[in-house]
């Protein structure tokens, strides 16, 4: 993909950043007499301790196009003390999962857009592993943004944040939304090598946005199920979401991402944000909200 590297320089990034992310002193191991000038580990220190040589980690760091089995895998894996959203990411970028069974999902499963609609009253959408927004009811209409009024093309929960100007203040917490954003689709683009779509979208925000591109180069990677959101609603001024994230066994690259009041203030404002019969909010109009060339 066009501005992307590829898996093989991705493993080569990443297991240099997280080896330079450890210290002796996070493994138990004694402190060295002398100071090194560059962070972390040293290679002979994690090829001893995944039981490879030396050797080994020089040439997987330097991207020379050797393919780990899945017991190596599974040593760096502890060697680095890496969470399961990380092991799994290696695992991906080493081409040692199954492959997915079937094309990535574009459009929602009837069952799961039907749920979405009986949500209501919480506010709730239906996502795919690029955060395509494929179904949603009319209470998240209210809250985000009328999906209706969007290009198919931009309807899209990482486009909207990243690239309509009128999203930038909705977010309170706008830099560690995108960062949880990014680290999630690190997540899906390894385990969806042959996405091009995902390729060239990720392609695009690399390209127009620095808070995607300064996100992306951390090499964060992890799958965000719940947590909170700080809103700055035009109408209805600040509030806080929980929300939760279902991944159904039948459809597991379709998510179902449900909203709920934080606290009583904040259940306050949705319900006068449901309640209120003014049209849904639209903050940009559809022509302008052409992504850059």
């Amino acid at each position: 993909m066009t501005g992307m590297v590829n898996a093989t320089q991705e493993l080569a990034a990443f297991l240099r950043d997280r080896r330079e992310r450890l210290t002796p002193a996070d493994l138990g191991l004694p402190p060295r007499r002398q100071a090194r000038r560059t962070p972390g580990l040293r290679r002979e220190e994690v090829a001893e301790l995944a039981g490879v040589s030396t050797d080994y980690i020089v040439r997987l760091e330097q991207g020379r196009g050797l393919r780990p089995s899945a017991d190596v895998l599974e040593a760096l894996s502890r060697a680095l003390r890496l969470n399961a959203d990380e092991r799994a990411y290696l695992f991906d970028l080493a081409q040692q999962r199954q492959p997915n069974a079937g094309k990535p999902a574009t459009v929602p499963a009837p069952a799961l857009a039907m749920l979405v609609h009986d949500l209501s009253p919480l506010p709730a959408m239906l996502i795919n592993h690029r955060y395509d927004i494929l179904a949603w009811n009319r209470e998240m209409s209210r809250l985000i943004i009328d999906f209706d009024t969007v290009p198919p093309r931009q309807r899209n929960s990482m486009w909207l944040c990243l690239m309509d100007p009128s999203m930038r203040d909705f977010y309170v917490e706008r830099e560690r939304i995108i960062r949880e954003g990014v680290a999630d689709l690190r997540a899906a683009w390894a385990a969806h090598p042959d996405d091009q779509a995902l390729g060239d979208l990720i392609a695009e925000f690399t390209a127009h946005s620095a808070e995607f591109e300064a996100g992306w180069a951390r090499h964060d990677v992890r799958v965000q199920g719940r947590g909170a959101k700080p809103l700055r609603h035009p109408i209805v001024g600040r509030l806080v979401v929980n929300y939760e994230v279902l991944m159904p066994v039948q459809d597991p690259d379709q998510r179902i991402i449900i909203y709920r009041a934080a606290d009583a203030d904040s259940q306050t404002a949705l319900d006068r944000l449901m309640a209120d019969p003014a049209p849904l909010v639209d903050r940009t109009p559809a022509a302008e909200l052409t992504p850059p060339s």
